[in-house]
């Protein structure tokens, strides 16, 4: 759904300057404040914090008419600004007994492979049920401060149902080691995936920009002011209708080969969001878009020595790979 059709509406002739309504918040423009970036003028109209405010803004709550606005935008006198904010955080989240593969621990860290479906951080509908909750378990509460209470320990993260390796500090010298590196690049990032249709060339490097989507905020896109990213692509077999593919990401940008590999014509089988599926897709017993994080290779934040961690190819790409003979 588009965040656009969850908007509130403003009466007709009501003069509004700053209010709220049952399910958000509305400002209209005043004339001095045309000439300031929005982010300033909704935080001091709402009395919140502009970090607040720009979260609202990155999660595509924030609109103008038709129109989802980014921080750095300014509007004309008169323009009606609603905002619909997420529901309250929870004051803490609850450790929860849920089973993890775990393929590597000691007293700075713990390496698991993510199921496909499991959410890691709490957030807006999932509060529980998620990797944080199981890991507040399995550590006993052990798990770096510096994400804060939604997300202890969370170096990185993995789509919902993206699978595959994912590493968590213990401490906060371990998520500081670790963040380091994934901002520097120096971590080694590998996934597969099994692609709609097959790349004329079997290799090579897709270096698109992304960005948000200018409408559909919760969407990435290739845009020409978009952040650099780079995804190295070599397609291991292929099939009359798909193609399996190893791939290395030298950026990590939010859904990056997802939106890389539908710029390029070729989706990740199962992923409706990024490119239309084909019936036999379903019909194949697909339920997820089919990439796994199947390796990760960094240096332990402590001893400094490489570790390389493989999450084993899940079932659901082993089975449907038989469907394809």
């Amino acid at each position: 759904m588009n965040r656009a059709d969850e908007t509130p509406d403003v009466p007709d002739g009501e003069d509004v300057l700053s209010a709220g309504t049952e399910t958000g918040r509305v400002h209209v423009v005043l004339a001095e404040e045309s000439r300031e970036r929005i982010d300033k003028v909704l935080a001091r109209a709402w009395g919140e914090s502009r970090s607040r405010v720009q979260a609202w803004l990155d999660a595509g709550l924030v609109h103008a008419g038709e129109q989802v606005l980014e921080g750095k935008e300014k509007l004309p006198a008169g323009a009606s600004v609603v905002a619909v904010p997420p529901a309250p955080v929870p004051d803490k989240v609850e450790a929860e007994n849920i089973p993890l593969e775990i393929l590597y621990e000691d007293r700075d860290l713990v390496v698991v492979n993510k199921p496909a479906g499991l959410v890691v951080h709490p957030g807006a509908g999932h509060w529980t049920g998620t990797l944080v909750s199981a890991l507040l378990h399995h550590c006993a509460g052990q798990l770096s401060g510096i994400g804060g209470v939604e997300r202890p320990g969370i170096v990185h993260r993995l789509d919902r149902e993206t699978s595959g390796v994912l590493v968590v500090a213990k401490n906060d010298a371990a998520h500081q080691g670790l963040a380091r590196q994934f901002k520097d690049r120096t971590t080694r990032k590998v996934y597969r995936a099994f692609l709609l249709g097959v790349p004329r060339r079997p290799a090579g490097i897709w270096e698109d920009p992304i960005g948000r989507h200018s409408q559909q905020r919760q969407k990435m896109t290739v845009r020409s002011d978009g952040r650099e990213a780079r995804t190295d692509f070599r397609v291991e077999q292929a099939w009359a209708r798909c193609c399996r593919v190893r791939l290395e990401l030298h950026s990590g940008r939010t859904h990056q080969i997802r939106v890389h590999a539908s710029h390029a014509g070729h989706p990740v089988v199962g992923d409706a969001i990024y490119g239309r599926q084909p019936a036999w897709v379903a019909e194949a017993g697909v339920r997820r878009h089919l990439l796994h994080a199947w390796q990760l290779e960094f240096l332990h934040p402590r001893t400094h020595k490489t570790l390389s961690l493989e999450a084993p190819l899940p079932e659901d790409f082993k089975a449907f790979e038989k469907t394809l003979g």
